[in-house]
């Protein structure tokens, strides 16, 4: 397995339109998305990249929306993943669509998320899957220089390992898009349905939704450990009771 961090640098793209069939893939995630908006709440929603800052969350509880991007116009912020200028635990809910393809560290970027996130927020992030239709033709000589194939695709399941180290819960995982985009959309949902069942894992999209979670520093003691405690101190209590009285008596008698 090639390790995550590298030198090169690689630019991310700003967005859906400088993917091959990037409508189609904007449209699915868009729909998965649509399904969890409602389900997050809070303050604060961080769009990070050019395509997250184009996915719509008008459904979304969280009244305060934050697009992040170096060019993409709709941004309201102007920086980069790898340095958020964000104080600690500040964002309720995170949106990464595409974005760990194209860092040159996506553990320091998922590090970074996790520094400006509240206990218990949303992480949702979205990619290609690199073993799919979609994914392997990225071995074409024409297709390795284009997007999203120039990035590096990971695989849902080392994503979730990332998530995993940095004490994450995973709360939902799809994989769709089995067949890649074509013309004919009404034989491409038929074949879709049809295959969904059994190569599920092969889509060529993932989406998926994680949530922090964190330990407390000072454990609580069960109750029934304490409730334990106490009955024993009260039953010592009692026999000593007993035996000052019965001794008590004992000298009484002549």
């Amino acid at each position: 397995m090639k390790p995550a961090r590298i030198s090169k640098h690689i630019q991310a793209p700003s967005s859906w339109q400088a993917l091959s069939n990037g409508q189609w893939a904007s449209e699915l995630l868009q729909a998965r998305l649509d399904e969890w908006c409602p389900k997050i709440f809070g303050y604060h929603f961080l769009k990070i990249g050019g395509l997250s800052c184009e996915l719509a969350s008008m459904h979304c509880n969280v009244p305060h929306h934050i697009h992040l991007d170096m060019t993409n116009p709709h941004r309201n912020v102007t920086a980069t993943p790898e340095a958020l200028p964000f104080i600690e635990k500040s964002i309720d809910a995170v949106l990464i669509a595409n974005q760990l393809e194209y860092s040159a560290d996506p553990h320091g970027m998922l590090r970074e998320i996790d520094r400006v996130l509240v206990d218990d927020g949303y992480l949702l992030i979205g990619g290609f899957n690199p073993f799919s239709l979609y994914g392997i033709t990225s071995v074409l000589p024409w297709k390795r220089k284009k997007y999203p194939w120039c990035g590096r695709l990971f695989t849902p399941y080392r994503v979730k390992d990332w998530l995993g180290v940095l004490n994450y819960e995973v709360v939902h995982h799809e994989s769709f898009a089995i067949l890649p985009a074509t013309k004919h959309e009404v034989c491409w949902a038929w074949a879709e349905n049809a295959l969904v069942d059994y190569f599920s894992s092969l889509g060529c999209m993932y989406f998926i939704v994680a949530r922090k979670r964190t330990v407390p520093l000072k454990p609580v003691k069960p109750g029934w450990l304490l409730r334990r405690r106490l009955t024993t101190a009260g039953a010592n209590l009692s026999q000593m009771g007993k035996g000052a009285h019965s001794k008590t008596r004992s000298q009484d008698k002549p």
